[in-house]
């Protein structure tokens, strides 16, 4: 004998849970069931027409197995999923980023090339990315089928701080104090000096630089002041502040990291001196020995990401608060 309609459903909605459920779930559905066509033969409807009604009212067996088991059909539900996402968040914020720079310092101690270090470099971080979402993600997700402790409950006291206003005049003012504070900086290394040696003023930066490089960087620090003063005076960013923002980033990224890579924007005495005598009773013979140790190569690296990583999050900060000032103006 051919099986029913509803010998196919409660069969297919059975089988895939436990044993000791089986037989309650399945004399449940089929006196649920027989009850509901029976409702709806009495309103004059045929029998194939009412069992199929109740049936599709039923909706998918697997799903209604999943609430007799109470097994969730989502990944990462509600219990867990803040805390899922703040932590990835972190995460990628910290983890592919360190693995990129310790990969760069080692090709680099080996003396790989340029090109090599940073499509290595990248390559790594991009499978760090992956690696980091899947097992995160994967940790959640049993969490979240397996049980566990519960999601700490939420209270005011998580509640973050206000934003400040990017526009106001405190944000104007540490700006502008921040870019003068960076030329007083420089123009006090290259006159009065930060560092003496043997008696002498040594400048941190190359004296090579000027001046035609300190006019590039004077240029860059006024255009960023320019972009402050754009963003106070229209009280908000937009997406013209936040390009010449971007720009500036990129020109400062770019030259810095040509002189890095040249040689010419640390004095290479400072750096030998620091290195060799850890400041004290320096001799410059001793300066290509250090260079050819591979010190200077090493320092670079690390000097390099750290201001790729500051110019980077210059220009992602522009387009963040200028997103944000767009989808105030829409609400």
């Amino acid at each position: 004998m051919a099986a029913t309609l509803t010998d196919r459903y409660i069969d297919a909605t059975v089988r895939t849970l436990r044993p000791h459920l089986q037989e309650d779930v399945r004399e449940e559905l089929a006196t649920s069931i027989a009850d509901a066509v029976e409702a709806r033969l009495e309103q004059g409807e045929s029998a194939d027409d009412a069992e199929r009604a109740v049936l599709n009212a039923l909706g998918d067996p697997g799903v209604l197995a999943a609430g007799y088991a109470d097994r969730p059909l989502h990944l990462i539900g509600p219990r867990y999923f803040m805390t899922w996402w703040r932590l990835l968040k972190l995460l990628l914020w910290i983890v592919p980023l360190s693995v990129m720079a310790a990969v760069a310092l080692g090709l680099s101690i080996s003396n790989a090339p340029g090109g090599q270090i940073i499509g290595t470099a990248v390559g790594v971080g991009i499978s760090v990315v992956v690696h980091v979402c899947f097992w995160v993600t994967l940790v959640f997700a049993l969490l979240e089928r397996v049980g566990g402790d519960p999601a700490p409950t939420w209270t005011v006291d998580q509640l973050p701080e206000a934003r400040e206003d990017s526009a106001s005049v405190s944000h104007l003012v540490g700006s502008l104090v921040f870019l003068g504070a960076s030329i007083a900086a420089v123009l006090w290394d290259r006159f009065r000096g930060f560092v003496v040696l043997d008696g002498e003023i040594v400048p941190v930066l190359h004296p090579g630089l000027w001046p035609v490089w300190m006019l590039v960087f004077l240029g860059i620090v006024l255009g960023e002041a320019a972009v402050a003063v754009a963003v106070f005076r229209k009280r908000r960013w937009s997406a013209a502040t936040a390009s010449a923002n971007t720009v500036l980033a990129v020109a400062f990224a770019a030259v810095s990291l040509w002189l890095i890579s040249t040689g010419q924007l640390i004095n290479p005495e400072i750096i030998a001196a620091i290195v060799l005598h850890g400041g004290s009773d320096f001799h410059y013979a001793d300066l290509q020995s250090a260079n050819e140790g591979g010190i200077f190569r090493i320092l670079a690296v690390l000097l390099g990401a750290a201001i790729l990583a500051v110019c980077a999050w210059d220009g992602f900060d522009g387009w963040r608060q200028a997103w944000r000032a767009r989808g105030r103006m829409r609400g």
